[in-house]
């Protein structure tokens, strides 16, 4: 070989090392992004589920506590209700008593879905006691 052509060679065997360790550097560097890039994807994505999830919960709670609020509701209607309906019920007796000249005593106790009822009625000489428990219709 001519030492003119080793020259050469030698300069194109050197020029292809430094190509080939620059394409070697670059992939790296490219590849070192994209994990850096797939990984600040991913934790996103994880910040969206999180997001979506408790958003989720949120909501099923607000049901929750809105369906509480209006069982209680109901409940406390039907109790007011119940309450005004004894109450009425104790004015007639009451006016009862003054008109028959007898007595008449009684007591009502409301506990969750039960109605207690006691009622004492004595018209001269005869007493006539009653004693009813009734279940009240609250849905649980």
């Amino acid at each position: 070989m001519v030492p003119q052509e080793a020259a050469e060679f030698l300069q194109a065997w050197w020029r292809g090392t430094l190509v080939r360790r620059t394409l070697l550097h670059a992939a790296l560097r490219a590849a070192i992004i994209q994990r850096w890039w797939r990984r600040v994807l991913a934790r996103r994505l994880e910040r969206r589920r999180r997001k979506a999830l408790n958003s989720c919960v949120r909501e099923a709670w607000a049901a929750v506590r809105l369906q509480s609020w209006v069982r209680m509701w109901r409940v406390r209607r039907r109790y007011c209700r119940l309450l005004h309906a004894v109450r009425i019920i104790q004015v007639y007796w009451r006016w009862h008593n003054c008109q028959t000249r007898g007595f008449v005593q009684g007591l009502y106790d409301i506990k969750e879905n039960q109605m207690n009822l006691q009622l004492e009625i004595s018209l001269g000489p005869e007493i006539c006691r009653m004693q009813q428990c009734t279940t009240l219709p609250i849905k649980e």
